[in-house]
């Protein structure tokens, strides 16, 4: 009897000590969350130990899970919902039915999954985007892109591009109703990554006459040379995303070489010869005081030029936004940044609201204190809402 005891108090321990989730500060549904997170680790150690075997990446792996949840385009009475292309590039695209009294605004939403997972299709995003047509009386175009580990950067920057800049064509806005003044582009995560990038593309494009009338970023990705900011090592084992995991979605966004994982881990990736772009993504001065709690800012170690040269991507402007120069960010439209306070990519966004500010550019930043890296994903949990309603509410002001 007292070993079946001891026994299940063993047994006890190991379940409760691989649920358990940090408990995030004023959260309001804490076992929801725990629930959550529990799936997650669950679905990332079975991946680890069939990447381990050599039968799949477990990027592979996860996009194929996250797939189960897509949904057929599906009208309704309020929104008619097609499956089309943007020049060869597959994208979602949402009309109101309701009457327009004028042309309509839109949203060019780009969606998240750190590159490696996700579509339109996914159960949602539809409903997101749905939603978001039918309050704003707006057409959103919801695109696909390619993802990794199959295909790197920066081919996802580019179908995104691509298919923005089919969208932004005079007679495509015409066909679909649009007033070409009040198009805006938004995105989450991985997709706020893509938002920021091809704003800032489109800045120096020639052949787009259309000018973005605002940006919306969501918890973006916005670098990839300082991977131990403040908001990296607090929330290293946070629920959802996690610093490893992260890193493994930057690397893998560039290369299957893990190698390159391994740097970015230690955080010396960075080569010598590119050490000025630090000022651009240095926390320590672009930091709020309230986000910088006596962490002490170091200068970096360099890493291989090796690699760099191997690598290049993570050291361009498509693929970090926050390397882009004042010039540049002087020209973007007025924005709307979100940010969580137990998420890694908690500090990209933050700074990216510094130096946006300082560039003269109009900035609405919502930081929200109970947040987490894609809340708003998670569509059971009473913090979805609050975030969406925030975001639906600043396009219905500014767009």
């Amino acid at each position: 009897m007292g070993r079946k005891l001891l026994c299940g108090l063993i047994a006890g321990v190991l379940v409760a000590s691989y649920v358990y989730t940090p408990l995030l500060h004023n959260f309001e549904e804490p076992w929801k969350l725990m629930l959550i997170n529990t799936q997650i680790k669950t679905f990332l150690h079975l991946g680890t130990f069939f990447e381990f075997l050599g039968s799949h990446n477990i990027l592979d792996l996860f996009s194929k899970l996250v797939s189960f949840n897509e949904v057929p385009p599906t009208s309704d009475e309020s929104v008619t919902v097609t499956d089309t292309k943007f020049n060869n590039i597959p994208v979602r695209v949402y009309v109101p039915r309701r009457k327009a009294e004028e042309p309509r605004r839109a949203v060019f939403y780009i969606h998240g999954g750190g590159w490696a997972s996700g579509s339109a299709a996914l159960s949602n995003y539809d409903l997101f985007s749905r939603k978001t047509a039918e309050r704003l009386n707006a057409v959103v175009v919801s695109t696909n892109y390619r993802l990794s580990p199959k295909y790197h950067f920066p081919i996802q920057f580019e179908d995104v591009y691509i298919a923005l800049k089919w969208f932004l064509r005079e007679n495509i806005l015409e066909k679909y109703g649009v007033n070409p003044e009040r198009v805006g582009v938004a995105g989450d995560s991985a997709g706020g990554n893509l938002a920021a990038a091809v704003a800032q593309q489109l800045l120096d494009d020639p052949d787009v006459k259309v000018k973005l009338k605002t940006q919306a970023l969501i918890y973006p990705a916005l670098q990839p040379l300082d991977l131990h900011s403040p908001s990296y090592r607090e929330n290293s084992h946070m629920p959802v995303l996690s610093r490893s995991l992260m890193v493994r979605f930057w690397s893998e966004y560039f290369t299957t070489d893990r190698s390159l994982e391994e740097a970015m881990l230690s955080n010396q990736h960075v080569p010598v010869e590119s050490s000025h772009l630090f000022r651009l993504v240095n926390w320590s001065s672009l930091l709020p005081e309230k986000f910088l709690k006596g962490h002490v800012y170091t200068n970096p170690t360099y890493g291989s030029s090796a690699l760099a040269k191997k690598y290049p991507g993570f050291l361009d402007v498509r693929a970090a936004p926050l390397l882009a120069d004042d010039s540049k960010l002087r020209g973007l439209p007025v924005t709307y940044v979100l940010t969580c306070q137990y998420d890694v990519l908690r500090d990209d966004g933050i700074m990216y609201v510094t130096r946006l500010r300082n560039a003269g550019v109009q900035v609405t930043h919502t930081h929200v204190e109970e947040g987490f890296h894609g809340a708003m994903a998670f569509l059971e949990l009473k913090i979805a809402f609050k975030l969406e309603n925030q975001y639906i509410s600043w396009l219905s002001e500014n767009l």
